[in-house]
């Protein structure tokens, strides 16, 4: 790697706060604020909408949609007409 043009690699929080849910990793992005993590050292944090730990297919609470139901009502309103191309 060519030395000066990377930024800096180092451990960053992503913290989900609708989950309540945290974890440590390494990465580029850098948070404004800091946060004191479970072994006693100060990190920067970035809070995210949405993680696993919120997000409905991991969850598990996600809505299979009527996809048949939508294609019957489909045919029904726009059917076959007359005419055409």
């Amino acid at each position: 790697m060519k030395p000066g043009i990377h930024p800096p690699y180092g451990p960053v929080v992503f913290r989900d706060r609708a989950a309540g849910y945290a974890f440590l990793t390494r990465s580029t992005a850098t948070g404004d604020k800091i946060v004191v993590w479970e072994d006693g050292n100060t990190y920067p944090v970035i809070d995210v909408e949405i993680s696993s730990a919120s997000h409905p297919f991991y969850t598990g609470t996600a809505r299979v949609l009527d996809t048949a139901g939508r294609v019957e009502r489909f045919g029904r309103r726009y059917g076959k007409r007359g005419g055409g191309r």
